[in-house]
């Protein structure tokens, strides 16, 4: 592991290794493995059929191959009663950050509110830049003697070397830590997900008592030590709930992904037992390893965005229909500010200003529209937007999409034409997510 400060000059630990910029799409290219990283797991990716290809500089699966194998099979079984989905999602970037001035540095780079975190206690943030724009999206946690980080797997390094550039201008003790590949990132997501995981846990221990954002230590199958995090989903990276356990040989906190509208866990874990969790979790037969193909169509129809693609440095929070994150309108960090380019998206008051452009759903039309699709008024005349992510929804039956439209236009029900394969289709604006989300909340 390496350690990072305010007064690190060479940072070894953050090498941006070759490939690393894979953000998913339908179509991969072919690129040379040699340069990609492998996780811990890709001799059982290959073992269970899994078709490897370049993502975010890792190899990981895009689909297995097998009975329940393809991006329809895998989709649909993470949404089918009483199963759930595997995924690897070791590719993600998890810091830890030190110091007693942590929570008051993130609070300059993040726009959430971190220092009211209780311990165990995790949120959705956004890092920022000077015109407000989204560097990348991330789940934080506060562990009690660290905060947990984890952002996304092919934004980490640049996500990095910002934070070393801003941590060079703070004048207070902060410092972070990146774990490298030395710990792994397990999903386990879908409506079997609680009976799947609660196998693994010592008796007793009740899983229906654990309420959104909350966290607890355990420990999983009694014998090996892991940290079991996260009963939650996210859009982008929304925690339901963190469920900790002590590791082998560090503490453990809550990581980010697995996003696909259904409840389910992360297992965060040393790499020399993730094999070991991995194999326990698929033995139960309701447990079916999915690919990155079903995880981006799972999130789609979750109305969930996609780094590089849904949200980019041009976007700030507004535009991205993601204001939610900074808190209600009287909020101490919508009030406060202080965080890098509030000012872009912010009044002093703390209203949202008026964006030329937003986020929204479109269904209605006959063909899938992707990414890079024009979206056009409904007399087919005038541009108004482009669609960031479309594809054919297994669960509706109909194509689906997001992307952004100029906000005169982004009202529910617009009718818009888009121009897919030169010919324009009619659809209209809808609200997301496009199937019903199954986050779990205790019973009161």
């Amino acid at each position: 592991m390496s350690l990072c400060t305010l007064k690190s000059t060479v940072m070894p630990a953050f090498r941006r290794p070759q490939n690393s910029s894979g953000v998913f799409r339908r179509g991969f290219a072919a690129v040379s493995s040699e340069n990609l990283v492998k996780t811990a797991c890709y001799d059982l990716h290959q073992e269970l059929g899994g078709d490897m290809v370049p993502f975010a500089g890792y190899e990981l699966p895009v689909l297995y191959k097998g009975e329940n194998g393809g991006v329809m099979k895998e989709h649909l079984w993470c949404r089918s009663e009483g199963k759930a989905s595997l995924f690897d999602v070791s590719h993600m970037g998890q810091i830890r950050w030190h110091g007693k001035d942590r929570a008051s540095f993130l609070e300059k780079v993040v726009v959430g509110d971190i220092q009211g975190l209780a311990a165990g206690s995790g949120l959705l943030s956004l890092i920022t830049n000077e015109k407000g724009g989204i560097i990348d999206d991330t789940v934080i946690t506060n562990a009690g003697d660290y905060i947990y980080m984890v952002v996304n797997g092919a934004t980490k390094f640049g996500d990095m070397q910002h934070f070393e550039e801003q941590l060079a201008e703070f004048d207070g003790d902060a410092s972070f830590e990146y774990l490298e590949d030395s710990m792994q990132l397990l999903a386990i997501q879908g409506p079997g997900a609680s009976a799947a995981v609660a196998k693994l846990l010592p008796d007793g221990f009740d899983l229906t008592k654990m309420a959104f954002m909350t966290g607890t230590d355990t420990t999983l199958d009694a014998l090996l030590d892991a940290a079991l995090l996260g009963k939650f989903e996210l859009i982008c990276t929304i925690p339901r709930k963190a469920l900790s356990c002590p590791l082998l040989d560090a503490a453990s906190t809550l990581p980010s992904c697995g996003y696909t509208g259904e409840d389910g866990f992360e297992i965060a874990m040393p790499a020399e037992h993730a094999v070991s969790i991995a194999s326990k979790l698929i033995e139960d037969p309701n447990v079916n390893p999915t690919g990155l193909g079903a995880r981006d169509s799972l999130r789609l129809e979750a109305g969930l965005c996609l780094y590089g693609h849904d949200l980019n440095e041009a976007i700030n929070p507004v535009m991205g229909a993601l204001a939610w994150t900074l808190g209600g309108p009287k909020s101490r960090r919508r009030m406060e500010q202080g965080f890098l380019g509030a000012e872009h998206f912010l009044t002093s008051e703390g209203k949202l200003k008026k964006q030329e452009e937003k986020r929204v759903g479109i269904m209605g039309m006959k063909a899938p529209a992707r990414e890079h699709t024009e979206i056009y008024d409904a007399t087919g005349e005038k541009l108004i937007g482009r669609i960031t992510s479309g594809t054919f929804s297994p669960c509706l039956k109909v194509p689906i999409a997001m992307g952004y439209v100029s906000t005169p236009n982004a009202k529910f029900d617009t009718d818009v034409m888009l121009k897919i394969r030169n010919k324009m289709q009619p659809a209209k604006v809808t609200k997301m997510p496009f199937v019903e989300t199954r986050y779990y909340r205790v019973p009161e």
